[in-house]
């Protein structure tokens, strides 16, 4: 009996990789080469409810004691737009990206320009800013 070739899945983040080629080399412990890759495996991260890689990928001067993804039933991610990568500096960098989700059928949408610093040569998600009002639509 001929052997099937496992099934790849593809990457939560949106690029066209299967996971295991894409973010899953950064869940593994490879760091993330540019902010706008270590966004992409953070979103990948919030997907698949990777509570310890959202951590260790928070910096620690603005990082909380914890995440409670697991009260998330109801909520299911549908995609990740990447809207603006730009440095800001040698070790920091902006990424605005809209992320989709639906909540109890409700659809809503999260609209960012989160900002990274590079600390050691891992680059940190730092923190955030909505640049709509409304950022449930």
């Amino acid at each position: 009996m001929a052997r099937q070739k496992p099934v790849a899945r593809p990457c939560p983040c949106g690029l066209p990789k299967n996971y295991a080629a894409c973010c899953g080399v950064f869940h593994a412990g490879t760091p993330a080469p540019s902010a706008e890759a270590l966004m992409r495996s953070r979103y990948s991260g919030y997907v698949l409810a990777l509570e310890p890689y959202l951590l260790a990928t928070w910096h620690t001067s603005t990082r909380p004691p914890s995440l409670d993804l697991s009260g998330d039933g109801n909520l299911r991610w549908l995609g990740l737009e990447i809207k603006k990568h730009a440095s800001t500096g040698t070790d920091n960098a902006i990424v605005e990206f809209v992320a989709r989700y639906r909540v109890d059928g409700r659809a809503h949408r999260l609209h960012e320009t989160s900002r990274f610093l590079r600390e050691d040569g891992h680059w940190y998600y730092l923190d955030g800013e909505f640049p709509e009002k409304d950022i449930n639509q």
